[in-house]
């Protein structure tokens, strides 16, 4: 029986020190905030801007809700992000994607003023990532990976991890900071040969194909780490679950993360972390 992985002591512990470095900058003047940037209201949005809200009144960190409605321009949505980029006192955003198809995603994203990118929309995050530089800021979720994998003292140096999905918002990014932390790391996807005897092969899987139970019981081995990111719907179920098959991998692995309560409760912390850096740079 595979040992639960679960975030919320992971989230907890990163949410304290979030709180300490808050009250640090407050003693300088500065109050840390986070603008949230939504078009619409799709429900997995709300979802998680109810979410960023209250782990943000935790941290102690100002949140400002930016609303469009579903059908706004391109230029409403151009100008939310400039007074976004113009306001001093915002030093994070988080923009909910997609957006819907009749604006420029791209166009926005590349608008955003890299120093308040916090969740890696900007070419210049990226690049951070990619070149292992401190230069912007690593998808949230994909930190989020990091943050328990450390948090449970599962070694990374020179292990053979597989990352399953080669998302730019978890799959790819997640495979460079996994090498930066000497992980030697094999990255499939769906469409890959003999999916199952390549996640064998691997001491800590990383699924993140974005498709409900993509792997199982064939896929893994005793002793292994199976770090879960996967977010989906089961209809039949009617419940969510993750990219692996819980019930059929978690007897055989050493450690699994569950779905829901795994990477997922993680990420809010981490967003904190990162508007609260993303402050503690105006003022180094």
């Amino acid at each position: 029986m595979g040992k639960a992985l679960r975030g919320k002591p992971v989230a907890d512990a990163l949410t304290e020190e979030v709180k300490a470095r808050v009250a640090a900058l407050e003693a300088k003047g500065v109050s840390p905030k986070l603008a949230i940037l939504r078009v619409g209201e799709r429900a997995d949005d709300l979802s998680y801007e109810r979410g960023a809200t209250k782990r943000a009144e935790k941290c102690g960190v100002a949140v400002q809700n930016v609303v469009l409605p579903i059908d706004c321009s391109q230029d409403d949505l151009m100008a939310a992000i400039a007074r976004i980029n113009e306001d001093d006192s915002i030093h994070g955003c988080l923009m909910f994607r997609p957006l819907p198809k009749t604006l420029d995603e791209d166009g926005a994203c590349a608008a955003l003023d890299p120093a308040k990118d916090v969740d890696c929309i900007t070419e210049g995050s990226l690049f951070g990532v990619f070149a292992n530089r401190p230069k912007g800021f690593p998808p949230c979720t994909a930190e989020a990976v990091m943050q328990l994998l450390k948090f449970y003292d599962v070694p990374l140096r020179g292990a053979d991890v597989t990352v399953v999905g080669r998302s730019l918002v978890i799959g790819k990014p997640v495979s460079m900071m996994l090498q930066a932390a000497n992980a030697t790391v094999t990255m499939c996807h769906t469409k890959t040969r003999d999916l199952p005897a390549k996640c064998q092969q691997a001491e800590v899987l990383v699924a993140a194909a974005g498709h409900a139970k993509t792997v199982g019981a064939d896929a893994v081995r005793a002793g292994q780490v199976v770090i879960d990111v996967g977010i989906n719907w089961d209809e039949e179920a009617q419940k969510l679950v993750g990219d692996v098959d819980y019930d059929a991998v978690e007897p055989i692995v050493g450690g699994i993360t569950p779905v829901p309560g795994g990477v997922g409760s993680v990420t809010t912390a981490v967003l904190m972390s990162h508007v609260v850096q993303a402050a503690e740079r105006t003022v180094a």
